[in-house]
């Protein structure tokens, strides 16, 4: 396996970016991945205070408090016994109460009061990411660790663990991430709180500048050279409206070719999803060129949908007025309650 290491510093921008082109040659002999990520382990004298979203952000027990605890059912959880804020006492701590999903995995890091820095990692897209955007990974946790996982089995097993038959030639970006660094002055009396403003901000302006015209790499595709896919997605289920549904709040994305739901275990090419208006309509934008099938399903409604017919990405593609009818199979209170 080949692997080319990029790193990339723009003028007044407060941080860098990093991505890989993960190659595998035709010719190359068999070979497997078990994971890919970026790892940052942060000083422990400064970064004290972790945030992943809203509503998970605290103080963090230290690495050393893990290593004086007990070690619980498996390695990663482990009860504070003897901590060095007493405030941790008696917690568990454990890297995968952090994890998040795909869709949710935008910015995440690590706040230090003196000096009052915040360090973060910011995912513009999920494009690169496997398993769809539900498949759960690791963030940040104590350490102070802060991580950008590429592919993992974590949640899965290795069937998202890419392997590769002898000459199977394979190539693939993974990112740019952004690793960002902002500051607030002393008179900014809550600190955490708008270093963690200003990170959900650039995240903002990340995402509304992906595709990112700056790497020099003729395999990460500009917008100029991706597609677009719009529709709108209905569900036919006459055991509840005798007219189609709007497919209101329904997840749509285009992955490799494969059977129903295949995309969950997919972890070689790349997936673009987006999620449905109230009306059913959707725009799936900045596709690269390629091969894939329109997967979707809806919340509140069993089931799986793929739309049969390959869709052909080619730069510039716009591919409009794509409707399409997600027909359920209804069934009886019988048929879901039967066992054996």
């Amino acid at each position: 396996m080949n692997l080319d290491k990029r790193y990339i510093m723009l003028k007044d921008s407060s941080g860098f970016y990093t991505y890989g082109i993960f190659d595998h040659p035709k010719g190359f002999p068999e070979f497997s991945l078990a994971e890919a990520r970026v790892a940052f382990k942060l000083s422990s004298a400064m970064f004290h205070h972790m945030t992943v979203s809203d509503t998970m952000q605290r103080e963090m027990p230290a690495y050393e408090d893990r290593q004086k605890g007990q070690p619980l059912a498996y390695p990663e959880a482990v009860l504070l016994t003897n901590p060095i804020n007493p405030v941790h006492k008696g917690e568990v701590d454990d890297k995968y109460m952090y994890s998040v999903e795909n869709k949710d995995t935008g910015v995440h890091g690590w706040i230090s009061a003196n000096p009052r820095v915040g360090f973060w990692i910011i995912t513009a897209s999920s494009e690169f990411l496997v398993g769809g955007p539900h498949k759960q990974d690791l963030t940040s946790h104590a350490g102070p660790i802060s991580l950008s996982i590429f592919f993992s089995s974590h949640y899965t097993g290795d069937e998202l663990s890419p392997k590769f038959g002898n000459g199977e030639p394979w190539k693939k970006v993974f990112g740019p991430v952004f690793v960002y660094l902002n500051s607030a002055p002393p008179a900014e009396k809550d600190l955490y709180a708008a270093l963690w403003k200003d990170a959900k901000a650039q995240l903002a302006k990340e995402v509304k500048s992906w595709p990112y015209s700056f790497p020099a790499s003729d395999d990460f595709p500009a917008a100029d050279q991706r597609g677009t896919v719009t529709g709108s997605l209905s569900v036919r289920d006459r055991y509840v409206n005798r007219l189609d549904i709007p497919g209101n709040s329904a997840y749509v994305g285009l992955a490799p070719p494969g059977e129903v739901g295949s995309w969950q275990r997919e972890c070689k090419g790349y997936q673009f999803w987006t999620k449905a208006n109230a009306d059913g309509s959707f725009s799936i934008p900045n596709v690269r060129a390629g091969e894939y099938n329109l997967f979707a399903w809806v919340p509140g409604f069993i089931g799986d949908f793929k739309h049969n017919i390959i869709i052909k990405i080619s730069p510039g593609f716009d591919f409009s007025r794509f409707a399409q009818v997600f027909s359920l199979l209804s069934f009886s209170s019988d048929d879901i309650l039967r066992v054996g």
